[in-house]
């Protein structure tokens, strides 16, 4: 899968996580997905669905590089994952 690609499925995938809320034409044009209106439950949803579908940990409180855009989101799955990045 390259970027493109990855970049439209978590975009997708932020989309399906804040029950449409936020679209995925919201997510790809850039910017925080706080500012966008991703709430923590959403954020919640969005691990859990990045987890099952690239087979990565994702720690909310752990230490490590912030993932709130989705070029941090897609930086972290392109670089192959550790189990101490994080979310916060």
């Amino acid at each position: 899968m390259g970027t493109a690609e990855l970049r439209e499925r978590i975009a997708e995938l932020v989309g399906e996580a804040t029950g449409g809320a936020v679209s995925a034409a919201d997510v790809l044009a850039g910017g925080s997905m706080i500012a966008l209106g991703v709430d923590s439950l959403g954020l919640l949803r969005l691990v859990d669905a990045i987890e099952l579908e690239y087979d990565v940990e994702v720690e909310l409180n752990g230490p490590g590089r912030p993932l709130d855009t989705l070029d941090d989101l897609v930086a972290l799955l392109t670089e192959g994952a550790r189990p101490d990045d994080a979310v916060t």
